[in-house]
């Protein structure tokens, strides 16, 4: 594998973008490599610009469910660029995928389109404080919310990659407000909503935790979120920038059967081009300007290019069949990851719900962001540079879930599980 064009790259990036990227994962730092700069991709392959190819667990970190350039989605994307690419102004395409957006997600009567998750969860939180006219918020260890300030307490995603707890640059009072909690922790969830259960706006989580690894909700743990926010006056906000027609159509609440008050969505409703979008109840959502005091504005918000593209993404999500072909590929590799490890002797804990899966270097099982932090990092480093040597491309950190797309074939997927069991024996 030469990757001397990357390199190149790579170095040039350097001198004008910090780090040489515009994400910080990417970077690669935390798996002993630089990164690989893609030139294109097709179905479930990327390809970098030495012209290697690879099969693609990262998808875009998780919006590729159809796969690279499906023939829907880009002929969706060339209809509307034949008309223009921004009018700051509305479209019918809007009114469409908001439609799609409401009738899909249980929770959600209203939607407001942005153009970015963290967007989205940091209008879904103000909102929250504005409805309820309550300042605190609580999170979970490990959860990634994107990178407004008050969200960045004991984060998951590139913050937990970088070995970072917070972030320089944001002020004590900006995180004062915020509660991080033990993910999975019934107990202490109790408590803390006993204690100060009546000046809390909103409980915002991950319903599957994406940005610590793959870690689920264990038993009665949305349940118990669900109940202490009724109970108390509070919101539950479900951030599904993952999730979100990832794991099913509508969503982790609908797989569950748990009806938050308010959802954020993104990654999957843009079919790839930049989206996020908030939703829930059409009393709370009629608290947003222009119809409420809680302001809330954006120029590319519903861009026609990301809505052409998220409905024709999720138009092809809704036929017949896809989330069950999609469900045998994904439990496919699972065994076949899982039974590599176990051959080799190496202890892993394995997770996964639908496409989204996780694999932690740690014998211990997974349920929060403390025990993630014990998986062997160098373990995985080697890992993931043995895999990537041998054609499979994931995510440059143990804190990250892969995904399976509908465009990843037995064949790859037979071919990953090989490489996966090669590297497993040689580790």
């Amino acid at each position: 594998m030469k990757t001397q064009r990357s390199e190149t790259l790579f170095t040039r990036a350097l001198k004008t973008i910090p780090g040489g990227v515009n994400s910080p994962v990417r970077a690669a730092r935390s798996v002993g490599v630089n990164p690989l700069f893609i030139d294109h991709a097709e179905g479930c392959l990327v390809f970098d610009a030495d012209a290697n190819r690879y099969i693609d667990y990262v998808g875009s970190w998780g919006p590729m469910i159809l796969g690279h350039r499906h023939p829907a989605v880009i002929s969706a994307i060339a209809g509307v660029l034949e008309k223009g690419t921004s009018f700051g102004a509305p479209t019918e395409l809007e009114i469409q995928l908001a439609e799609m957006v409401v009738d899909a997600v249980p929770s959600v009567e209203m939607v407001r389109m942005v153009n970015s998750g963290t967007e989205a969860t940091m209008s879904a939180i103000r909102l929250a404080r504005g409805f309820t006219g309550r300042d605190m918020i609580v999170k979970f260890d490990g959860c990634y919310h994107g990178h407004a300030d008050s969200l960045l307490v004991q984060a998951g995603s590139g913050v937990a990659t970088l070995g970072i707890p917070g972030s320089p640059g944001v002020p004590q009072s900006f995180v004062a407000h915020t509660l991080s909690l033990p993910y999975n922790d019934i107990q202490t969830i109790e408590q803390v909503m006993a204690r100060q259960g009546d000046g809390i706006a909103a409980i915002i989580v991950e319903p599957v935790a994406g940005n610590m690894g793959l870690v689920p909700p264990a038993s009665g743990f949305l349940q118990a979120l669900r109940r202490l926010t009724e109970k108390h006056g509070a919101l539950l906000i479900f951030d599904e920038v993952m999730t979100g027609f990832r794991v099913a159509y509508g969503g982790a609440q609908r797989l569950y059967g748990i009806t938050p008050d308010l959802t954020t969505l993104g990654k999957i409703i843009g079919g790839g081009l930049p989206v996020g979008a908030y939703g829930g109840r059409r009393d709370i959502m009629e608290h947003i300007a222009p119809q409420g005091p809680v302001y809330q504005a954006g120029t590319l918000s519903g861009n026609p290019a990301a809505m052409a593209a998220g409905i024709a993404t999720l138009s092809e999500l809704k036929k017949p069949g896809f989330y069950e072909a999609l469900e045998e590929k994904s439990a496919r590799l699972a065994r076949g990851l899982e039974k590599a490890a176990l051959d080799a002797g190496i202890p892993v804990n394995f997770q996964r719900v639908g496409s989204m899966l996780g694999l932690f270097f740690t014998g211990k099982e997974v349920i929060n962001f403390d025990i993630a932090k014990t998986s062997d990092l160098k373990r995985f480093s080697a890992y993931y540079r043995k895999m990537l040597a041998r054609g499979v491309y994931l995510a440059p950190s143990q804190f990250e879930a892969s995904f399976v797309s509908a465009a990843h074939g037995t064949d790859a997927i037979d071919a990953t599980i090989e490489a996966a069991r090669q590297t497993m024996a040689e580790l």
